[in-house]
């Protein structure tokens, strides 16, 4: 297995990584949102925000 940031052969005790380098900077791209899963909205019917089923959000 190759460390995911380097590519270079990871070392036991920082597995998956190479390195404690490599396993900050993965990390840091986890905290800075880098791994974020992109989200598409669908748009479910011609509702304007703030209504449903019932009708208009009253909620306010």
């Amino acid at each position: 297995m190759s460390c995911p940031v380097c590519k270079k052969p990871t070392e036991k005790s920082y597995r998956p990584f190479c390195s404690k380098r490599c396993a900050d900077v993965d990390l840091g791209r986890w905290f800075n949102g880098s791994y974020a899963v992109p989200v598409v909205d669908e748009v479910l019917g011609e509702e304007e925000p703030g209504e449903g089923a019932r009708g208009p959000d009253t909620w306010h």
